[in-house]
């Protein structure tokens, strides 16, 4: 297709009067609208007006510049038609051979703190969706660019080509097309839908608006292929923000993983250091210093953090570093990274380093999606925080303030941790983790065998109840002296009454933490 006439309407303005500044040069004629057109003439380009164009005027305050056959005409206008030909002939309506387009930014709108429905609503764009799908459904007669880092590249094609663009290339522009405004309309869905699901739960159609941020490597294994997306309108802190600032590009794993340790980590408002692996932690703890947390943290598993993933709460220090680096890990996540500290972990270049802000922030509920053959579960995050003053003591013997305080640090920890799963802790430590068996005892066993010696005078947490006494007889011939766990068990009363034959105190939180 020969490009003759383009029309720009962006709400993005960047490299757009370099674009126009190239088509000009190539004898092409630009038309655009409100602010662009300022911007375009403000550069001494040569623009003519939408208005001028159609004959009416811009009205209701912008919200109707081009919806009107001279601008729609000129774009949907079959070229292989005679009798489309013809027809515009008649009307007088010239054709339009690429619309360069983006909207008004609606993501950015309802990402900022307090943004009204207003507001919101305001920022839906509609001439510029309709004239971007106008354009990629004609693709074979007219070009549509929706994104800022194509201009070079249709500007090369044209000067190379004398003012053409393949079809080829106008086809794959028109895909990207068809993508940008059903990801914009996802987006408008999904929020208007989260504001009527607090009255109605889940919405009956759900649109997932994903940008992909990089391809992986491979995925879990490296026969199977995999990329990472992200999710529109997410501003929280996540791995989908973070900031790499060394190492090797991260692979599937270690996205995954470090997921699962930033979620943990967020649980913490004290001083602390997770050491995660294949989803779950193998050690955690809280300290005054970083470097005391993290050596505690080490410490509770020196074994399974071999090649680890670490987060932390705090900025990295040059001491912490200087720990860090003394074994092999293969990504630390934190707030930030102090200069000296950066300078120590270089010594390590394949060292993954993500700085991800803003983990003071408090966890705010989302939607979680499970993929399933045919379909995708959908459920609210596990956000339930567990108020002290709601725990339910169930034994003769009460917890001492020093166990309560490690029932409620074991608590958080064995929520994260991958079902069934029990969590052995003493000081602000854990001591052993048993995570993902097929019966709540195994899992005692597991954790009871790594905590070892450890184990005499510490608490054990359990993400579900016991449907028997058996692990509660297992913690006591342990030595563990304080059990957090959910309740509700029909059976309830068998493992109070174990609890009690063993001295041992027992608190029910109310709240299952499952992890699949």
């Amino acid at each position: 297709m020969t490009v003759k006439r383009a029309l720009l309407s962006v709400s993005d303005k960047e490299g757009i009067v370099e674009f126009a500044r190239g088509l000009a040069a190539l004898g092409v004629e630009l038309v655009s609208t409100g602010g662009t057109a300022q911007v375009l003439a403000a550069a001494g380009l040569p623009v003519r007006s939408v208005s001028d164009l159609t004959g009416f005027p811009e009205i209701l305050g912008g919200r109707v510049k081009t919806l009107h056959p001279a601008v729609h005409g000129g774009i949907l206008y079959r070229r292989e038609v005679p009798e489309d030909e013809e027809q515009l002939a008649k009307l007088g309506i010239g054709s339009i051979d690429l619309v360069v387009v983006n909207l008004y930014p609606f993501a950015e709108t309802i990402a900022r703190p307090g943004v009204t429905l207003a507001e919101a609503i305001e920022n839906i764009d509609i001439g510029g969706p309709t004239m971007i799908r106008a354009a990629a459904k004609n693709y074979r007669g007219v070009g549509v660019v929706v994104n800022p880092a194509r201009y070079q590249e249709v500007l090369a094609e044209l000067e190379e080509n004398t003012g053409t663009l393949s079809e080829e290339t106008a086809f794959r522009l028109a895909v990207e097309a068809f993508a940008h405004t059903a990801q914009y309309d996802a987006v408008i869905s999904n929020y208007l839908g989260k504001l009527l699901a607090g009255k109605e739960g889940f919405p009956a159609h759900l649109s997932l608006t994903l940008t992909k941020l990089q391809d992986l490597r491979y995925g879990e294994n490296p026969h199977q292929r995999a990329a990472f997306y992200g999710e529109a309108g997410d501003v929280g802190p996540s791995l989908a923000r973070a900031r790499q600032l060394q190492g090797k590009p991260l692979s599937f794993n270690n996205i995954n993983d470090g997921n699962a340790a930033l979620e943990l980590v967020r649980e913490f408002s004290e001083t602390t250091v997770v050491a995660l692996k294949h989803t779950n932690p193998c050690g955690v703890a809280t300290a005054e210093s970083l470097l005391e947390a993290y050596r505690r943290a080490y410490e509770a598993d020196p074994v399974s953090i071999f090649g680890g993933i670490v987060a932390v709460n705090r900025p990295v220090d040059v001491e912490t570093a200087r720990a860090m680096v003394e074994i092999f890990l293969e990504v630390i996540i934190a707030p930030g990274f102090d200069e000296e500290a950066l300078e120590v972990l270089a010594q390590k270049p394949n060292l993954r380093l993500l700085e991800v802000p803003d983990l003071s922030q408090p966890v705010e509920p989302y939607l979680e999606y499970k993929g399933v053959r045919g379909g995708l579960l959908v459920q609210d995050s596990d956000v339930a925080q567990l108020d002290p003053q709601a725990l339910k003591v169930v034994t003769k013997k009460e917890p001492t303030a020093e166990q309560l305080h490690d029932l409620l640090f074991a608590w958080k920890v064995v929520k994260h941790v991958k079902s069934n799963a029990i969590v052995v802790a003493a000081g602000g430590q854990t001591l052993g983790i048993g995570a993902g068996q097929m019966n709540r005892v195994g899992a005692a066993r597991i954790a009871l065998e790594q905590a070892g010696d450890r184990a005499a005078g510490s608490v054990l947490a359990s993400d579900a109840f016991f449907p028997m006494p058996d692990t509660v007889e297992e913690a006591a011939r342990a030595g563990v002296r304080a059990i957090i766990q959910p309740g509700g068990s029909i059976r309830d009363e068998d493992s109070i009454k174990a609890a009690d034959e063993a001295g041992i105190a027992m608190v029910f939180t109310g709240i299952r933490h499952f992890k699949h």
